[in-house]
């Protein structure tokens, strides 16, 4: 199996390597199922915009999936129609429809579905490992306090709004499962392990090809990071949704410096706009962002999404806050999350 050794080592691979690696499992993954076999999971974002750049270059038939929530950047939306053979598939149910039926996305996937495990346990008069985790006594298999103690986030068993992680399956993994059963297909997308502990764990289980997982898929970019995918764009004069705005050389003062050659291993390189795009009312991370967070972005750049996002909402009749037809309603989620953990645990 690989190991974190493994992991970091891949890590610090210069870009062209990690190119030629990548190609190497995309390799690996057509040749196992065919080049009608297989699809790339493309968001339209920078992330997955690079991968269908490289396997395209090698594949030019290959076939991109988009899955369109609705939840999107109009930029993005405009972005993905520039492309030739791309499927487009949809949810079933509306985001607002999620949120009323499991719960807000905040925090983190692993967060919020510790909570809401934990909430219904508490309801049946169960103590389960999720509530050791959010009592902050889990232990790991040599006895040790665990990694995924959550003790900071125990008050979100009792504030008056679930928060759940439920939003992602529904939205996005349901269509692309449903595809691929349809189809026979599996897909190739461009998760890094660098993104989140989740994922690394997954790269840990799988490594990039995951051929013996439950729902087959191959990640060739695993071991890539952000700075990588920028430099990419950079270096290749990729074409990205304009939401993106430009990708430029970050100096000591926080500013942006505009320049044409880069050196590989000395240049933090940033996007003037939207560092990440994804969906566009997710609150997953929003907390740990510096500076402009995406929902002050979002007020900005986007002022008709924002009020939507933030207004709106109500008490349902089991007492818990909800999306109403008016909106979201998820400034009341936030302002509570504030009252908890400071008035700019997450600024708006």
């Amino acid at each position: 199996m690989p190991t974190k050794d493994e992991l970091r080592l891949f890590q610090a691979y210069p870009l062209d390597m990690k190119i030629q690696k990548t190609r190497l499992r995309i390799r690996e993954w057509v040749d196992y199922y065919g080049v009608g076999g297989v699809f790339v999971s493309f968001s339209g974002g920078k992330d997955s915009t690079v991968l269908l750049h490289i396997t395209r270059q090698m594949y030019p038939e290959i076939e991109a999936v988009f899955v369109n929530t609705g939840l999107e950047y109009p930029e993005i939306q405009s972005f993905v129609k520039g492309f030739d053979n791309v499927t487009i598939l949809r949810p079933k149910m509306r985001f607002d429809e999620v949120i009323r039926k499991y719960g807000y996305p905040f925090i983190s996937k692993e967060v919020t579905e510790c909570v809401a495990q934990a909430k219904k346990a508490l309801q049946c008069g169960k103590y389960i490992q999720r509530l050791r985790q959010l009592d902050g006594t889990h232990v790991d298999k040599n006895g040790n306090k665990s990694l995924f103690n959550y003790e900071k986030y125990k008050p979100l068993l009792h504030v008056d709004f679930n928060v759940d992680n439920k939003c992602c399956n529904v939205m996005k993994k349901t269509p692309i499962r449903a595809y691929c059963k349809q189809t026979g297909k599996v897909q190739m997308t461009a998760q890094m392990a660098s993104e989140s502990k989740l994922r690394m764990q997954k790269w840990l289980q799988n490594g990039c090809n995951g051929f013996n997982m439950k729902h087959p898929t191959s990640n060739p970019m695993s071991f890539w990071t952000e700075q990588d995918i920028l430099l990419y764009i950079k270096k290749y004069k990729l074409p990205t949704a304009s939401v993106y705005g430009d990708i430029v050389v970050q100096n000591s003062q926080d500013g942006f410096t505009y320049k044409e050659t880069l050196c590989e291993c000395g240049d933090k390189l940033c996007t003037t706009g939207c560092d990440r795009t994804g969906c566009i009312f997710c609150g997953f991370g929003a907390h740990l962002e510096k500076g402009e967070n995406r929902f002050q972005r979002l007020k900005r750049t986007h002022p008709r999404q924002y009020d939507y996002c933030m207004g709106g909402g109500a008490y349902d009749t089991d007492g818990l806050w909800k999306p109403t037809k008016d909106g979201l309603g998820m400034r009341h989620c936030i302002d509570t999350l504030n009252e908890i953990y400071g008035k700019e645990f997450i600024k708006l």
